[in-house]
C-alpha cells in the first residue's frame, strides 16, 4: 500500500501565489472606470486566478513591480 503523501510546513510558502496581467480594452470597462484611466494610454490590470480584477495601473512594467512588491508571480496573458 502507497504511503500517504505528507506536505512539510515549509513547502507551503513555496508554492507561488499567481497573478495574471494583461492589457486592458478601456472601452471594455465600466463607465467610471473608463473616466479614472482617461489619461493612460496604454493601462494594465492584474487578475486574481478567479478572474476578480485586483488593480489597473498605468503600464505593463508597474503591474509586474506592483505583483511582485506583494509578493505574487506575475503572468502575463493576452
Amino acid at each position: 500500500m502507497a504511503e500517504p503523501r505528507e506536505t512539510r510546513i515549509d513547502q507551503i510558502d513555496q508554492v507561488p501565489r499567481i497573478v495574471y496581467v494583461r492589457a486592458v480594452d478601456k472601452a471594455a470597462l465600466p463607465q467610471d472606470l473608463q473616466e479614472a484611466t482617461a489619461d493612460i494610454p496604454a493601462p494594465y490590470s492584474l487578475h486574481a486566478p478567479d478572474g476578480e480584477r485586483l488593480a489597473i495601473v498605468r503600464d505593463q512594467k508597474l503591474a509586474f513591480l506592483l505583483a511582485r512588491q506583494n509578493d505574487l508571480t506575475p503572468v502575463y496573458v493576452n
